[in-house]
């Protein structure tokens, strides 16, 4: 029987263990590799080619959202399943846009993570309850009153999220070009066009939008003025 390959992406090396325990005790079930940044988990998935890459979205780097794109881009064949704390509909819609095609809480029974790696392996789609019935209600809705679903207001480029997960991180315009591979013009240009799209002019709320939007992880709350 050949099994389903399964690279496990989260900052978190407890949690990364506790999953794989968890995994390796399946016989259809075989971690390939383990990544703790959205960035390691597209070079890893490059080399891998998992079958499924279940996906954090707060991490540093770069982010899950912004690593799934890339790593889709890369690995088309790859299922990504995020597995995560955050769970508002803005970024429900975001990752399933970005080609995820599936989204669990970190709540979730372990059965129900077993069974999301076997559904979208197969090609379905799986959603944790909550999220679907959210989901459901949020189209039934649309239909019903025969407006079409409301889209989320102007949103940032994969660019602008990668600078302003970076900013909210603290890292400095020279930096942040360092990494990205631009020039340091061209992140204070990116830099400007976040803040008027978010109408927020200074970091440290850059930073709060980061945490509660999931981009960075929560324990940069007490570093945020």
């Amino acid at each position: 029987m050949q099994k389903i390959n399964v690279l496990l992406v989260d900052d978190h090396t407890v949690v990364r263990q506790g999953l794989k325990a968890l995994l390796v005790a399946e016989g259809d079930i075989e971690v390939v590799g383990e990544a703790e940044s959205g960035r390691q988990a597209v070079q890893l998935a490059k080399k891998l080619l998992p079958d499924v890459v279940l996906m954090d979205i707060a991490m540093p780097s770069l982010n899950g959202l912004e690593a799934t794109r890339q790593l889709l881009r890369e690995v088309p064949s790859a299922k990504v399943l995020i597995l995560s704390s955050y769970a508002d509909d803005e970024y429900v819609e975001q990752l399933t846009e970005a080609g995820a095609v599936g989204y669990l809480i970190k709540q979730t029974a372990a059965n129900d993570l077993l069974k999301a790696i076997r559904e979208v392996h197969k090609g379905n789609a799986y959603f944790s309850p909550s999220i679907s019935k959210r989901l459901m209600d949020h189209y039934r809705q649309a239909f019903l009153s025969g407006q079409p679903v409301k889209k989320q207001g102007e949103r940032l480029t994969s660019r602008e999220l990668e600078v302003l997960q970076l900013i909210a991180e603290g890292k400095a315009n020279k930096q942040i070009a360092a990494e990205l591979f631009i020039s340091i013009k061209t992140v204070e240009k990116h830099r400007q066009q976040v803040m008027n799209k978010l109408a927020i002019h200074d970091v440290a709320g850059l930073t709060r939008y980061a945490i509660a939007k999931g981009i960075v992880d929560r324990g940069l709350r007490d570093a945020v003025i």
